[in-house]
C-alpha cells in the first residue's frame, strides 16, 4: 500500500535515527509475552491498556535483499499485491472491513522484512488475525489486477525517486558502497527491472517466502497475552508451515574495502548543494559486544541536533555550513551504515565543506569525547526511549523490527542499560575503527547548469 519511510534507506539524520531500531526501545518494565506456535509462527504481545484499541502487525522475514537478481522491486510489488484479495475475501473487502470499524491499515517494505498492520478496536482483533491468516497463503492474482498495480509502483518510483534528486543520490551511494551485497540495490527497485515484473514473478516470490514459519505477529494494546495467544492458535495456527522457507537467511558477503570512493550527481532541480557520506559499519546483529551501542552514542555526539560536533563546529563556530549532521542505522540483518551529511554556505564549495567535516571527525578520533558529551548523549537517548512509549504502534514496530533483524525481545528491553554502559573510550574506539575513508562512499549533489538537450524533430 504505502512505500513508507521504513521502506528505503534513510538519507538525513532524522530519518536515520527513526530507522534505527535500538535507538528507541520500550522500557524494560513493560511485561512482554513471547510465544511460538507449532507451525513456527512467533507471537509477541505488548500490553497497553490505556485505550480499548490494539495495533496488530504481521512481519514477514523477506525484503528486497532476498530478491532474485534481475527482479529488483519484487518484495515491494508483492506488498501492494497482497491487498488484491483471496477467494474468501475478494479485492477490497479487507480494507472495507477495516474502514467500516473505524480502523487504520497500511504496509511497508525494507531490505530485510515486509510488514502489514491494522489499528482497530480491541474486539476486532481476532477478525484482523483471521483476515491476515487467510491472505498468508490464499492470495489470488490475475493479470487484470497485477499489471495496473505495476503501473502504480512505477508512478511511486517517479514520485519518490525519479523526482527526488536527494533520493537518487542515496541510491547511487548505496550502489557504490555495497559492491556485492544486495543492500546495494534500492528497496523500491531499479525502474528498468520493475517494468518487467510479472504475475508469475510475484506468485513465485509469495510461495517461496510467505508462511507462518517465516512470520512474526506483534500485538500492542488492550489485550491479555493468553487471549491473544488463543486467537492466534485459532487463526494463524491453522495455516500449514511453508517448507520452502529456509533459515537462517544467507546473503553474499562484502569483500574487504580497498578504495576511497566518491561520486557526483548533477540535477537541474537542485537548489542546495549537499555532501553525503556513508561508511559501512556493523549493525546490532553482527557487531562485537558493545560496538553498536557505542556507534549510537557516537552518531548522537557527532551529528544529532544543534549541540552536535558537526553542527556546532561547521554551522556556528566557523561557519561554513547551513546544515550538518550524522546518523547510524543499527537495525539490519547484515552490515549497515553510518552517515554524515551537510550543505555548505554560499561561497563555500562542497570540497571545502568535506575537508572541514573530516577535520571534525579526525579531532574526535584523536582527542576523544568529553565526559559531559557522553553523559548528555546517553541521557538524551534513554529519555527519548521513555517518552516514545506513548505510541502503541511505535512499540509494535520496535519489537517486530528487532525480531526481523537478528535481535530478541530481551535485546530491546535491555537496550537502555547497554547504552548506560558505553564509555568514552569505546566511542573513540569505534570512531577510529569504522570511520575510515576507504570504508565509505562520498556523494556530492550539485545543480546541473548545462543547457537542456535539443529535441530531435
Amino acid at each position: 500500500m504505502s512505500f513508507t519511510a521504513m521502506s528505503y534507506r534513510a538519507i538525513g539524520a532524522a530519518a536515520l535515527v527513526a530507522a534505527s531500531l535500538f535507538a528507541r526501545p520500550a522500557a524494560a518494565e513493560i511485561k512482554i509475552s513471547n510465544y511460538t506456535l507449532a507451525n513456527g509462527l512467533e507471537l509477541v504481545v505488548i500490553p497497553d491498556r490505556r485505550a480499548p484499541v490494539v495495533t496488530h502487525m504481521i512481519w514477514y522475514k523477506v525484503g528486497s535483499a532476498d530478491e532474485t537478481a534481475g527482479k529488483s522491486g519484487l518484495a515491494h510489488f508483492l506488498e501492494h499485491l497482497m491487498f488484491k484479495g483471496t477467494a474468501a475475501h475478494p479485492t477490497g473487502q479487507f480494507s472495507k472491513i477495516v474502514a467500516t470499524i473505524g480502523g487504520q491499515e497500511n504496509a511497508f517494505t525494507s531490505d530485510d522484512y515486509t510488514g502489514y498492520f491494522q489499528r482497530v478496536p480491541t474486539e476486532q482483533l481476532k477478525q484482523m488475525m483471521e483476515l491476515e491468516a487467510d491472505r498468508m497463503t490464499g492470495l489470488q492474482l490475475t493479470d487484470a489486477v497485477v499489471l495496473p498495480e505495476r503501473d502504480v509502483i512505477l508512478e511511486e518510483w517517479n514520485q519518490r525517486i525519479g523526482n527526488n534528486p536527494r533520493a537518487k543520490l542515496g541510491e547511487q551511494i548505496d550502489a557504490a558502497l555495497f559492491l556485492n551485497h544486495p543492500y546495494g540495490r534500492p528497496v523500491i527497485g531499479w525502474r528498468h527491472e520493475m517494468e518487467g515484473l510479472t504475475r508469475d514473478d510475484a506468485l513465485a516470490f509469495y510461495r517461496r517466502f510467505y508462511g507462518p514459519n517465516g512470520a512474526v505477529v506483534v500485538i500492542a494494546g488492550d489485550v491479555e497475552p493468553e487471549q491473544a495467544r488463543k486467537f492466534a492458535e485459532e487463526t494463524y495456527g491453522k495455516v500449514k508451515r511453508n517448507d520452502m522457507i529456509v533459515a537462517p537467511r544467507v546473503r553474499p558477503k562484502e569483500p574487504p574495502p580497498l578504495a576511497v570512493r566518491s561520486l557526483t550527481l548533477a540535477d537541474a532541480r537542485v537548489e542546495q548543494p549537499l555532501m553525503q557520506r556513508s561508511y559501512m559499519v556493523p549493525s546490532f546483529a553482527n557487531a562485537e559486544r558493545g560496538e553498536s551501542e557505542a556507534l549510537e552514542v557516537l552518531a548522537h555526539i557527532l551529528g544529532s541536533g544543534s549541540n552536535s560536533r558537526l553542527y556546532r563546529t561547521l554551522a556556528v563556530d566557523k561557519p561554513v555550513a547551513v546544515s550538518a549532521g550524522a546518523g547510524y542505522d543499527s537495525s539490519a540483518l547484515d552490515m549497515s551504515k553510518f552517515t554524515i551529511y551537510g550543505s555548505p554556505r554560499p561561497g563555500i564549495t562542497l570540497q571545502q565543506f568535506e575537508v572541514e567535516a573530516d577535520n571534525v571527525i579526525a579531532e574526535l578520533i584523536l582527542k576523544g569525547i568529553t565526559a559531559d558529551e557522553l553523559e548528555r548523549a546517553k541521557a538524551r537517548l534513554i529519555a527519548d526511549a521513555v517518552y516514545a512509549q506513548d505510541n502503541q504502534a511505535t512499540m509494535a514496530r520496535w519489537y517486530g523490527g528487532a525480531l526481523m533483524t537478528g535481535a530478541s525481545v530481551q535485546d530491546v528491553q535491555k537496550w537502555p542499560e547497554r547504552i548506560r554502559a558505553v564509555t568514552a573510550a569505546e566511542v573513540q574506539d569505534v570512531a577510529r575503527k569504522w570511520l575510515e575513508k576507504k570504508r565509505s562512499v562520498t556523494g556530492y549533489l550539485i545543480k546541473d547548469t548545462s543547457p537542456p538537450a535539443e529535441k530531435k524533430s
